[in-house]
């Protein structure tokens, strides 16, 4: 069912076999929606959202987010002052993790301008307080190939045994690890694993103010990594 969002919407795609389908979907609950496809490293890709809307408020989808098609983005409030962004969870498709990994998220156009640059989960540096929203999303169906599903491993496993940058505490982290790390079903869920451990075994050799660390946000580096692991 197609609802009106009081704000744009944009998502947010770059080699994602599934983008396609996913923006059709979401699409089909929002109404309108903006697409940013392809641009290289993630910082400037999330800025590059707040150019392409009008509003002050933004909702930005991965193109790993299958929406719900029982969301309703017409009851969804504006942010209060001193909330830079909103997170509403998602359904892991691998290993049925419930959290904001592959949200939906709503945005404050400004913040998205001003992302500090010293952070590495990039949406962690937005100026402002982040919360959560009760309740599901839909699913992040990151495990469209081999590659993407281990990407995704990687990338999060690294974040979260670095220390995550949302506040997250060290005990909540490591039973996502563990859960990551040692458990999946379905399409690809090897690949997502395999990737998950080589992200642990990244942070734990790489200092945590290593300059390495901004390598997450860049996917030639990563398909590097991938091809090296296999």
């Amino acid at each position: 069912m197609t609802h009106s969002s009081p704000f744009d919407v944009v998502f947010l795609s770059y080699d994602e076999p599934l983008a396609d389908a996913l923006y059709d979907r979401l699409s089909d609950t929002f109404g309108r929606v903006k697409r940013l496809h392809g641009v290289h490293g993630m910082r400037r890709a999330y800025q590059l959202t707040a150019e392409i809307v009008d509003s002050d408020f933004l909702f930005i989808a991965d193109a790993d987010l299958e929406v719900s098609a029982d969301f309703n983005p017409s009851e969804v409030d504006t942010l209060k002052e001193g909330v830079s962004m909103r997170v509403w969870r998602t359904v892991n498709a691998v290993n049925g993790l419930v959290y904001g990994h592959g949200g939906l998220k709503l945005c404050r156009r400004q913040a998205l301008r001003d992302i500090r640059d010293d952070v590495v989960d990039v949406l962690a540096g937005l100026p402002g307080r982040i919360e959560f929203a009760p309740g599901i999303v839909g699913r992040t169906r990151f495990n469209q190939s081999a590659w993407h599903a281990w990407r995704a491993g990687f990338r999060e496993c690294a974040m979260l045994a670095r220390g995550c940058e949302y506040g997250t505490t060290s005990t909540e982290a490591q039973a996502r690890l563990e859960v990551w790390t040692l458990t999946g079903t379905g399409l690809y869920a090897e690949d997502a694993i395999r990737g998950a451990r080589a992200g642990v075994t990244f942070a734990t050799n790489t200092p945590p103010d290593d300059s390495m660390w901004q390598n997450l946000n860049d996917p030639a580096w990563l398909a590097q990594r991938y091809a090296a692991s296999r």
